[in-house]
């Protein structure tokens, strides 16, 4: 079984249910599966070898999940490549895994110029190269492809976000994609009444939802512009239940002129993911929407759910600063430098194995071989899992700051700085220093119409964690730095930092 079948079956159960609702208009099960086959067709005979790739850079859209479906339809490897970075950052994932095809909209025509491979666009396109409608119009009623691959085999190469190291081009085996599938269903109990409001890049995090809202029947609501707004009108105007975004983004809408519950009426799943969310703003969050919100851990190594913590989970404050607890098909584990597994309550290195990991990186046997050792994935990240099984992170290895001898977990000081009523976000770090070896600092972002001074907020740690955890100096941003997705670039704001200290 390929994690297309999925798709394919729940066509033939829920041909008329709405499958994308868009801008454009509304695409049923039936017909959406006649043009995903028609473009699987299309792309084979443009390039018969299985698993060549295909890169798709494009804003969400229909026709965008079309053509995902279409390379996870044909037996090809999708690359995802992101509408949001630079040329050079694109060209460089392009020259790497030499797609032989590139689906793009006009938006992002310039990023991919001059790079190789045969064209196809969505919505219109230049003289003399395809469009989506038109190879879905020239191979209608064409039989979908055939193919038989491994469980291991690749179906995707997605690139880690970079924000702390050289992003690397991460290998997603067909059985990771089947793993996740079966994970998002169970945990969130997806069902063909599902109307999943894609906010977030189809490019990054909620690939990881198509299949899953799919395989039940349930149908993807497409925004026709970015932003906090347009996923309120669709909450409120077209029938949203569900979501996956980035804590900033959950923010942004309680922020909005006049919000209220009454904008989602039929919200029931708030997933978060990508950053943590301090417990404070779970608070805030939970008072304003109710008992919906839930979060995921996982990374593109082990893509989105080895662990889930559900809108009941949330109901007890011990667990606001987990992750959740182990997902379907995957261990979880702490591991000590030697390579002890751990104890209840004991800090040490997160590992995961089972069918949700990757088979290794794009062409860099030796960085795989750091990270996958003995079946065990190395995921960089700190935590413990207490003795219900909830997992806690406490930052990542390279994030961990040691001072005066003392270990400082950045997620700690992030938790205590972020109850704070003046601070919207914040993010904590290590500097070199003569005297401590590394001292702690943090930027911070302030919530618009508030005052903290850099004296008030240090205090404010201390009082809560004493002083080898409080930062010695305290950064202020009118706005944080943040990756495409609106992850917070710690590595950005480090450099900041230790830009402005040599200059003090």
């Amino acid at each position: 079984m390929f994690p297309i079948d999925f798709f394919w079956r729940a066509a033939a159960r829920w041909p008329d249910n709405i499958a994308i609702d868009a801008p454009e208009g509304t695409l049923r099960y039936e017909a959406l599966a006649a043009q995903v086959a028609a473009l699987a067709a299309a792309l084979v005979a443009l390039d018969p070898a299985p698993q060549s790739r295909v890169a798709i850079c494009a804003k969400n859209s229909a026709e965008h999940i079309a053509a995902l479906l279409a390379v996870l339809a044909c037996g090809k490897v999708w690359v995802p490549l992101n509408p949001q970075s630079t040329r050079p950052e694109i060209r460089r994932i392009v020259d790497a895994t030499e797609p032989s095809i590139l689906v793009l909209d006009g938006a992002c025509a310039e990023l991919l110029d001059g790079a190789p491979g045969a064209r196809i666009h969505t919505g219109t396109a230049p003289q003399h190269e395809a469009t989506i409608a038109a190879l879905a119009a020239r191979h209608a009623g064409a039989p979908r492809p055939s193919f038989a691959l491994p469980p291991d085999a690749t179906q995707a190469i997605k690139f880690t976000g970079g924000t702390t190291g050289a992003p690397k081009g991460v290998m997603q085996p067909y059985r990771a994609w089947l793993a996740n599938i079966a994970n998002q269903i169970h945990a969130w109990g997806f069902d063909a009444h599902e109307r999943y409001v894609v906010a977030a890049p189809i490019t990054h995090g909620t690939s990881t939802y198509v299949l899953p809202i799919l395989a039940q029947g349930g149908c993807h609501v497409v925004l026709p512009a970015a932003g906090a707004e347009a996923v309120r009108t669709a909450f409120r105007e077209r029938g949203g239940t569900t979501c996956f975004m980035p804590p900033t983004l959950v923010y942004m809408l309680m922020a909005l002129p006049g919000a209220s519950r009454a904008d989602f009426p039929r919200l029931r799943r708030l997933i978060y993911g990508g950053a943590p969310m301090p417990s404070e703003k779970i608070r805030e969050v939970r008072a304003f929407f109710g008992p919906v919100l839930g979060t995921t851990y996982g990374q593109t190594e082990a893509p989105q759910i080895l662990t889930v913590m559900l809108p009941e989970d949330f109901e007890d404050e011990r667990n606001w600063a987990a992750v959740g607890r182990t997902a379907w098909f995957s261990d979880v584990a702490i591991m000590a430098p030697d390579g002890r597994l751990l104890p209840a309550g004991e800090v040490g290195e997160v590992v995961a194995r089972g069918d949700l990991l990757m088979t290794g990186y794009w062409r860099l046997p030796e960085k795989t071989a750091e990270t996958l050792v003995d079946g065990w994935l190395h995921t960089g990240d700190r935590g413990l899992i207490d003795e219900r099984g909830y997992l806690y992170l406490k930052d990542r290895l390279k994030d961990m700051v040691i001072t005066g001898g003392f270990n400082v977990y950045p997620v700690d000081v992030e938790n205590a700085l972020g109850q704070h009523p003046a601070v919207h976000e914040c993010a904590v770090f290590g500097v070199p220093d003569d005297k401590w070896g590394e001292a702690v600092q943090a930027a911070v972002q302030l919530r618009p119409g508030r005052h903290a001074t850099e004296a008030e907020l240090i205090a404010f740690v201390r009082e809560r964690l004493g002083p080898v955890q409080t930062p010695k100096h305290i950064h202020f941003h009118e706005a944080l730095p943040r990756s495409p997705v609106g992850k917070v670039l710690k590595s950005a704001v480090r450099e900041l930092a230790m830009a402005a200290t040599a200059t003090s």
